[in-house]
């Protein structure tokens, strides 16, 4: 069972996965590899011993509930799992930041003075008044899957989901966790040994 400071430890991580899963839009997917690497060669795959999601030494239900989704999707492209010697090693990271965005109200045209336009701009002893910006702030949240060539010890693929991580409903979070995963492995186009 997990500690209250367990909790709050391992909350961010959650909190990412399933507000990233749970945007109206829906999250931004990117991925990159190197296309120098030739992706032939890989059959198994595995995770690395200590996820960046484990930073309170031990396996949270986040790492967890990302091993399962992920070997669901490495498997469904031919690649077998191997808890020893793996072609490829799979490593998680996920990252909470508050934005602030500032959306700036247009500035009036010459001349103009709102509700003092009588003064025909020869006075203005509030400039701007009557405009005002919009600012809010959210937080940010993004997920990370490096895959990572075990033999080289070097990253040669890369998916990362990005979105607003304000809005949170623990309750789905395995389900929002298979989600994100699965629209991140739309980007990955490899199967194994081909």
């Amino acid at each position: 069972m997990l500690s209250l400071g367990g909790i709050r430890r391992a909350a961010p991580w959650m909190v990412v996965l399933v507000s990233l899963a749970g945007c109206a839009t829906g999250p931004d997917i990117r991925a990159d590899y190197n296309h120098a690497n030739d992706f032939s060669k890989y059959r198994t795959f595995g995770f690395v011993a200590h996820p960046g999601t484990d930073r309170s030494g031990y396996e949270s239900l986040t790492t967890q509930y990302l091993k399962t989704a992920v070997e669901r999707e490495m498997s469904a492209r031919g690649y077998r799992y191997a808890a020893h010697l793996p072609d490829l090693l799979v490593n998680f990271n996920a990252q909470l930041r508050e934005k602030v965005v500032s959306n700036p109200a247009p500035m009036p045209p010459p001349g103009y003075a709102g509700y003092y336009a009588y003064r025909g701009g020869l006075y203005a002893p509030w400039p701007g008044y009557g405009f005002y910006s919009d600012t809010y702030t959210y937080t940010e949240g993004t997920l990370n899957i490096d895959i990572v060539d075990a033999q080289r010890n070097q990253l040669v693929w890369e998916g990362v989901a990005q979105g607003d991580a304000s809005d949170v409903d623990p309750q789905t979070r395995q389900q929002a966790i298979d989600k994100v995963v699965t629209q991140i492995f739309l980007k990955y186009p490899f199967r194994a040994a081909q």
